[in-house]
């Protein structure tokens, strides 16, 4: 039957192998209706496949007796047929063909080639397995938003990433610099694709001026795909006074001093000032901008000068404790210059105190231990004069003392006679007389 089909009179006109061909595939079509059986003999592997990537599909036999290999998509129309493709579909194309395996590729893969292909076997009983195509789509735009373009220290500020159009949804996570930050995300679904926002509160303080907060995409079909905006906070200044001379030991009486105050913020200061606390600046003060002069210094300039710097955001200030030592001084004070601190407690994580502030807590230290020492000297010292005092009472006051029954004791022939010689002893005798009767 065969041969006449290859040989026979169908051949000599030329088209009758072509027009019998539609009738073989419609019933090898209907054949691959059958139940699909266990597919001992055939092997394949799921696709995975990024959109418009390439998808190859491979229908292999072990133990191969020769029998027809067929691919079918998943409205089970024939892809190919042995090495003959029916299906009028150019994106699929034959890689390989042979008696063990039909491999084929498709091309442009788009989401709507997503399903199960089937590999049949025409043995007795026909063969049938079956292999999942899976396309991954990647987000078609990541874009942050954030609530305030320009923030202030202290507030806490919204900010929202979207990763559009994606498949499967994508996993959106948050970093400041390079510290990882925990948001809150929605996922909406438009037809087979997934849209994701990603919610940040953060709350901005000056160190996070210039930093970028990055959105960053964890998604099978891309790496690496992320998005940055860099925040901008305005912040109240931060102030530094400087001693320029004397360069450093004391400040003596009738030598020159000179002060700088230097102040950064954002915006920058535009209003910087000296003053003394508490009194009012000696007429002999010299202030240029940020300088503070003093030509001859002397006791009437003791005390603490400040240099206060303000901005749109706020003002801030730090302290200078002058005090004035003879011209013989030469002992390195306790205390000397520096007093900076800062104005609230926030600050404190600013670090707008000067060079010098070390060596002011150091001098406060040494204040501390000099302060117990002479409380410990004193309390030795009232102690050794408290057991002089005592000793000296003690001796004073040695010797043999007698009791008021006890006067006259010494000179009685017996204790009888001993207590009526005592002082008062005959009234109490008297008082103790009892009769019988």
């Amino acid at each position: 039957m065969a041969a006449r089909s290859q040989h026979g009179g169908p051949a000599a006109n030329g088209g009758g192998a072509p027009a019998l061909l539609p009738l073989l595939l419609l019933l090898l079509s209907a054949a691959a209706i059958i139940p699909r059986g266990d597919g001992q003999n055939l092997v394949t592997e799921d696709v995975t496949v990024v959109e418009g990537d390439v998808a190859t599909i491979s229908c292999r036999v072990k133990n191969s007796d020769d029998s027809v290999i067929q691919l079918l998509n998943p409205n089970r129309q024939t892809i190919y047929f042995r090495d003959f493709r029916p299906l009028k579909d150019s994106r699929f194309q034959l890689v390989n063909f042979s008696n063990s395996e039909l491999r084929v590729s498709l091309t442009n893969v788009s989401v709507s080639d997503e399903g199960r292909y089937f590999c049949q076997l025409y043995t007795d009983p026909p063969q049938e397995i079956y292999t999942t195509i899976t396309v991954l789509v990647p987000p078609r735009n990541l874009v942050i938003d954030i609530q305030k373009e320009i923030a202030v220290e202290g507030e806490e500020i919204e900010l929202n990433c979207t990763a559009m159009a994606s498949r499967p949804a994508t996993t959106i996570r948050w970093f400041k610099g390079n510290k990882e930050l925990t948001g809150k995300s929605e996922v909406e679904q438009w037809s087979d694709m997934y849209t994701v926002t990603s919610q940040l509160l953060l709350k901005v303080g000056r160190e996070d001026d210039g930093v970028p907060v990055i959105c960053l995409v964890d998604h099978p079909a891309v790496k690496d795909l992320q998005t940055q905006r860099y925040l901008e906070v305005m912040y109240k200044p931060q102030v530094r006074v400087s001693q320029n001379y004397p360069v450093q030991g004391l400040t003596r009486e009738g030598e020159p001093l000179e002060l700088t105050c230097a102040a950064f913020g954002k915006p920058q200061p535009t209003d910087m000032r000296w003053l003394r606390v508490d009194d009012e600046m000696p007429q002999h003060v010299v202030v240029s901008g940020s300088n503070l002069l003093i030509s001859n210094l002397n006791k009437t300039d003791n005390g603490t000068y400040r240099c206060e710097a303000s901005n749109a955001v706020g003002k801030s200030h730090a302290d200078y404790m002058l005090f004035v030592y003879d011209t013989t001084a030469t002992t390195e004070p306790a205390v000397h210059g520096f007093t900076q601190l800062p104005n609230s407690a926030e600050e404190l994580d600013y670090g707008d105190l000067s060079d010098s502030r070390a060596g002011e807590e150091g001098a406060i230290r040494s204040v501390d231990h000099a302060v117990v020492g002479g409380v410990v000297a004193v309390v030795v010292f009232a102690m050794l004069c408290l057991l002089i005092i005592l000793g000296r009472y003690f001796a004073r006051h040695k010797g043999t003392y007698f009791t008021h029954e006890a006067k006259g004791a010494d000179d009685a022939a017996d204790a009888d006679t001993a207590i009526i010689n005592a002082e008062g002893g005959q009234n109490n005798s008297e008082e103790k007389k009892e009769y019988f009767i």
